[in-house]
């Protein structure tokens, strides 16, 4: 066999038995607590199950403080960042950054998107997804989250749920034009976090999205590969994905900590303070493809807001 048809038959076997082996599915409907390793001191998780509207089962687990944080406008109770993982991956691979979000006060719930299939993202559909467990925890406000395809869906969900607080994505990738379609009409503040381009983010194509929404900001984590955005990641990721040698742990504490920094200024409302910090020495710079957020009450077609 020639050795290109090698490689691919090994990537597909290693993709399909990853994914399958990767989920943890809990031992009964409802919730139930979970071990997670590193757990940070007053953030306790538990796990549970809800029906897609396609009839399969989503796991999830939520990750919550002892006291959430306070939040302007809002009770904090009814605050939620529901996260979600990459294109054949599971929440597992989510489970740093959201500890990490648990641990500055903050309700984060990740699942496993159900409907995804090896030839077919389903991405409309995990998006929906996202919005039903958003509505399943009672939510009253959403800050929607997620990596690579994930943050595609966590897009299409912002754009339909007016619950909807803002949308951070993790080297976001496009496929179809649908991240640049629901992004137009976004009328929330849209955050990105992007490494270099690489295979796996089909060489930045998650630009274009950014480039369409009149609220969007973008920080370059410089150096960064596709697999330093999650955590933890493993072996399978580093096999398939061509990222650039370097300090992988500083790249992942950089991105969760600029994440985590998202979330919680979408949360509050304040944006604007989510800025790279002073010069590009700590690695991390404004895209200079993407403008800043234009500060407005309202935009032309939306909502409001």
């Amino acid at each position: 066999m020639p050795r290109p048809v090698t490689r691919l038959a090994v990537v597909s076997l290693l993709l399909l038995a990853g994914c399958s082996g990767l989920l943890l599915r809990p031992a009964a409907p409802g919730l139930t607590t979970v071990p997670t390793p590193a757990l940070p001191a007053g953030v306790t998780v538990a796990a549970g199950q809800l029906a897609s509207s396609t009839g399969c089962t989503l796991d999830y687990r939520t990750f919550v403080p002892a006291a959430p944080a306070s939040a302007p406008s809002a009770d904090a109770d009814g605050d939620w960042i529901i996260l979600a993982h990459g294109f054949l991956r599971s929440q597992q691979r989510m489970q740093g950054l959201a500890a990490a979000m648990a641990a500055q006060g903050m309700q984060v719930a990740t699942l496993d998107f159900c409907n995804q299939k090896p030839w077919a993202g389903r991405h409309a559909q995990n998006g929906r997804d996202m919005a039903a467990l958003a509505r399943h925890l009672g939510a009253q406000r959403v800050v929607y989250a997620g990596f690579s395809a994930g943050g595609l869906a966590a897009v299409l969900a912002g754009g339909s749920d007016p619950r909807t607080a803002g949308v951070l994505t993790l080297d976001l990738v496009e496929t179809q034009g649908l991240g640049v379609s629901a992004a137009r009409s976004l009328d929330k503040p849209l955050l990105g976090l992007a490494g270099e381009p690489t295979n796996c983010n089909a060489l930045d194509n998650g630009r274009a999205v950014f480039a369409a929404s009149a609220r969007a900001q973008v920080q370059r984590i410089e150096g960064a590969g596709h697999c330093d955005f999650e955590a933890p990641t493993d072996g399978l990721c580093e096999l398939v994905c061509a990222d650039p040698d370097g300090p992988e742990q500083a790249h992942r504490e950089r991105i969760i900590a600029r994440a985590v920094a998202a979330a919680g200024a979408l949360l509050e409302g304040d944006t604007a303070a989510w800025r790279p910090p002073a010069g590009a020495a700590d690695g991390i710079a404004a895209d200079a493809g993407v403008q800043p957020e234009r500060h407005a009450t309202s935009l032309p077609g939306s909502r409001g807001g």
